[in-house]
């Protein structure tokens, strides 16, 4: 069985996944891909054999023609160059039409058989007519797609308050779903300045570390909870999950540390038979 290979298309668009065909491809390599309607330029992300025959069907949306040569990178960056240009004529049209919409970026295909816009908006926007505005000067099939805030963080790309590049534009392939839950398990203060991310929606890292927490969080007391201690009953004003370390108010002005031994570890312990 074949393997199949990853590729992400374009600048901003998608992964797709080809054949393996004669063409010995690693990570990273930049190629020329046949699609459905048209050639795309994308680079190679990963590779993966599928469990059965039957899915390489089912994934394989194209094949791989040739790794980029010196020419595809000059038409490349003609296309970079040509989407600079057509970002401006597409942001005129849009304040002529009197559009409540952001565009932020454009990229054509390799072909040059169609170009695409992305933009953000509070709702949904009839493009209708800029659509048609926008066909009479490329002479291209136009598209527009909206896209969320985390997409547009993802576009722009930065750096988060962990000094790091963010996650959304370094590795994460897909965006997976987040709650406020996953704060309250990690016992953070529920400021969204501090919970929340560039894009104003709450930190991707909390996905990754939300299991972690949870299974340490097991057994330990809530913040603002009742806890018996060896010095008296008080209530819980600190948490160190990683340490199961707590901190507690026992009143009048009195201040303990405590840690809180796992559960298996307490199941563990002998009976003490008097």
């Amino acid at each position: 069985m074949g393997k199949l290979i990853q590729v992400r298309l374009g600048e901003y668009r998608p992964a797709i996944y080809v054949d393996d065909r004669d063409i010995d491809c690693r990570r990273g390599d930049h190629v020329i891909v046949e699609v459905d309607r048209g050639t795309e330029f994308g680079r190679v992300s990963s590779r993966c054999v599928p469990k059965f025959e039957s899915e390489k069907k089912f994934f394989s949306s194209g094949k791989i023609i040739r790794k980029t040569t010196e020419g595809d990178m000059r038409q490349i960056e003609h296309n970079r160059t040509k989407a600079k240009d057509a970002l401006h004529v597409c942001i005129s049209k849009i304040t002529e039409l009197k559009l409540e919409m952001n565009m932020l970026s454009c990229e054509f295909a390799f072909d040059g058989s169609k170009v695409i816009f992305y933009f953000t908006a509070e709702g949904r926007v009839d493009f209708r007519d800029l659509v048609k505005e926008l066909a009479k000067v490329f002479r291209v099939r136009i598209e527009l797609k909206q896209i969320g805030v985390r997409d547009r963080a993802k576009m722009i790309e930065g750096y988060g308050v962990c000094g790091q590049h963010l996650c959304c534009a370094s590795f994460i392939k897909d965006f997976s779903q987040l709650s406020i839950k996953m704060a309250k398990e990690q016992a953070l203060p529920l400021n969204p300045s501090k919970i929340s991310g560039v894009c104003g929606r709450i930190k991707c890292c909390m996905a990754y570390e939300y299991n972690v927490y949870r299974e340490l969080n097991k057994g330990l007391p809530k913040m603002g909870g009742k806890i018996q201690t060896p010095d008296g009953k008080g209530k819980v004003i600190n948490l160190d999950i990683l340490k199961r370390m707590v901190v507690v108010d026992l009143g009048d002005g009195k201040i303990v540390k405590m840690s809180i031994p796992k559960p298996e570890d307490v199941k563990s312990e002998p009976d003490v038979k008097e």
